[in-house]
Parts: C-alpha cells; sequence; structure tokens
C-alpha cells in the first residue's frame, strides 16, 4: 500500500501473506512507526494479536468497522 497516511483504527485491512501465513484481513489497533497493531480477522490466527509490518498492508478493506449492517438473528 503506497499511501499509509489513509490508515486509522478500526479500519479493516487485508495483510499479504508472509512466512507460513496466508493473506488474511486484519483490524487495525494502532499505526505505529513501521508496523501496525491489532487483530487478525480471518485466517488461522483469527482471533490473535499482531504486529505486521506496515509494508505487508495490501489495502483497506473497510474504512471504518463501525458503518456496517450488524444484521440480526
Amino acid at each position: 500500500m503506497q499511501d499509509t497516511s489513509v490508515l486509522t483504527p478500526g479500519m479493516h485491512v487485508l495483510i499479504r501473506a508472509f512466512d507460513d501465513v496466508p493473506e488474511h484481513a486484519f483490524e487495525l489497533h494502532t499505526i505505529e512507526d513501521g508496523l501496525v497493531t491489532g487483530m487478525a480477522v480471518t485466517g488461522p490466527f483469527a482471533g490473535e494479536y499482531g504486529e505486521p509490518d506496515i509494508e505487508l498492508v495490501l489495502r483497506v478493506l473497510s474504512p471504518d468497522t463501525d458503518s456496517g449492517s450488524q444484521g440480526t438473528a
């Protein structure tokens, strides 16, 4: 992702595959110098905290997770 200045806490982003970890959705908690912190939303580490390098962010999946529909059961 070229312009990381658009990243804000709460966004869902796509993290590219690295090592043995497949591409996956990730919810941002903080944007630090050179890395982001948050939780994996999909993939084998869903629900796990992580600190991937900011270069691994491919694109924004949703600008604000609070704006989506909650749905009903």
